[in-house]
């Protein structure tokens, strides 16, 4: 694992961004974009699962702007107040501006292929269907992102793929909201949303309590499908 700094657009500074590389280039890249504990051991594990996968897998520190290198568990009240905090405070329109310019870094970062997709988690996965609206990503991946069904006035522009992985019994997105943004990207033939039986939220993080093992497999596989298609 290395790290790499990135510019931000508006001139307010540069943030780091963790690099793992493949076995055997030229190969893809994947931006893993956060969940609200920033970039943990979870966002490490995920990406060395990438790269072992044969894709550069890069995790921008968005919080950078709150306090950089935030990195908490979620094993105790007190780390889940304080990403709950975070979260809070944090700008999503500045979050998506970061990640505009991590992906530009990674489509000349040396041993890259050009190509480029987004996959996050939780805060990460609706940053991901941002990215999908707002930015020239290959593919992007969402998972249990929060609050996506505010978002779908956007679904329009979206113009690459676009998955979502969607729980069905998540505490953070209730049932009313799932069957929105089902029907709501029905229209588009870019966007899959793939529902999960019986998975809670996290359902897919690394040695997380709500870890959903059948569903992280079935999203895992789905997801691995899409990045081989659009990444080579």
């Amino acid at each position: 694992m290395a790290m790499i700094s990135v510019d931000a657009t508006d001139g307010s500074g540069s943030f780091t961004a963790l690099v793992v590389e493949p076995a055997h280039k030229p190969a893809g890249a994947v931006l893993v974009i956060q969940e609200i504990f920033g970039v943990n051991d979870a966002m490490r594990a995920t990406a060395a699962e990438i790269a072992a996968m044969g894709f550069f897998a890069i995790v921008p520190d968005l919080f950078w702007r709150l306090k950089p290198g935030i990195d908490l568990t979620d094993k105790s009240e007190a780390e889940w107040k304080l990403a709950f905090d975070y979260m809070n405070r944090f700008d999503q329109d500045l979050g998506i501006e970061d990640l505009k310019a991590t992906l530009k870094v990674a489509r000349t970062l040396p041993g890259t292929n050009g190509r480029v997709a987004t996959m996050g988690y939780c805060l990460g996965g609706r940053l991901a269907f941002m990215m999908a609206t707002r930015a020239d990503a290959d593919l992007n991946i969402s998972y249990y992102g929060v609050g996506v069904d505010g978002l779908l006035g956007e679904v329009k522009t979206v113009s690459k793929p676009l998955l979502l992985h969607i729980a069905a019994e998540d505490k953070f997105v209730p049932k009313e909201a799932q069957a929105r943004i089902v029907d709501g990207v029905r229209g588009n033939t870019h966007v899959h949303a793939y529902v999960y039986a019986n998975a809670d939220h996290a359902f897919a993080r690394v040695n997380g309590p709500l870890f959903h093992a059948l569903s992280a497999v079935i999203a895992n596989g789905r997801s691995a499908e899409a990045l081989e298609a659009a990444l080579g």
